[in-house]
């Protein structure tokens, strides 16, 4: 079956981006169901050469300890070659996106916001989108593990879209790149609170999965659920300052 309602009338997974660019530094912040955090990069108008970073939200004790490892990847790159910085697993990859996303709008002259919505799964039936600027740019529908459409993804799983994206034009890379994942994400929903604690056994893929952070992290995290009315990602997020947000009863605790 294919999801024809808006899915933001629909219970499901939300997360968005908000990059905001000044003269001399950008910050990229990202909110949804179980993170919370943003970097400000700073930079010299084709070199990073400070990094600001902040987690309010995250779901293991030892995520913290990524953000040093964030200025030992990134000091001293280049805006254009931050792509190919340091090595992604040994970061916060949450954080290492941001500054690529960060990087890449540095010397943009306006914010740019994107927003992912998936739904949770109807018999099985999944619809997942990214918006920049509130205009709907790649969708994804899928059955079970499997893309159904667009027609030229059919058949294969969200794991397998490197080559597609690749391929892409910049924008649209971008933009697929955060779908992919946050689609990947959103089936985060379907999950016990033990299944999440459970994924501490899978391969080192991030900074609190490598070997000296597994075997002493802990699951923390505090999720809100942002589907309903009035529940925005990063609505505390002004665009000049990033603080901590405060979770109203209904948006914690769903699991």
């Amino acid at each position: 079956m294919a999801i024809t309602q808006d899915l933001a009338t629909l219970s499901g997974f939300r997360r968005r981006f908000l990059v905001v660019p000044h003269p001399n530094q950008c910050t990229a912040a990202l909110e949804d169901d179980y993170h919370c955090m943003a970097v400000t990069l700073h930079h010299d108008g084709s070199t990073i050469i400070a990094i600001e970073s902040l987690m309010d939200r995250a779901p293991w004790t030892t995520c913290p300890g990524a953000r040093a490892v964030l200025g030992q990847t990134f000091i001293g790159v280049a805006l254009r070659e931050a792509v190919k910085a340091g090595d992604k697993v040994l970061n916060c990859t949450h954080l290492y996106d941001l500054v690529l996303l960060a990087a890449a709008h540095a010397l943009d002259d306006a914010p740019t916001r994107y927003d992912i919505l998936a739904n949770d799964p109807v018999d099985g039936a999944k619809r997942a989108e990214i918006r920049r600027d509130d205009v709907v740019i790649l969708a994804f529908e899928l059955e079970g593990d499997m893309i159904t459409a667009p027609a030229e993804l059919a058949g294969r799983t969200l794991f397998q879209l490197r080559d597609w994206v690749a391929a892409q034009p910049a924008l649209v890379r971008e933009a697929a790149r955060m779908l992919q994942w946050g689609t990947i994400m959103s089936y985060g929903r379907t999950m016990t609170t033990q299944g999440l604690r459970d994924v501490v056994d899978k391969p080192a893929v991030c900074y609190t999965f490598q070997l000296g952070q597994r075997t002493v992290t802990e699951y923390a995290g505090e999720i809100f659920d942002f589907s309903g009315e009035g529940r925005a990602p990063l609505a505390h997020f002004d665009g000049e300052r990033f603080g901590p947000r405060m979770a109203t009863p209904a948006q914690k605790g769903r699991l």
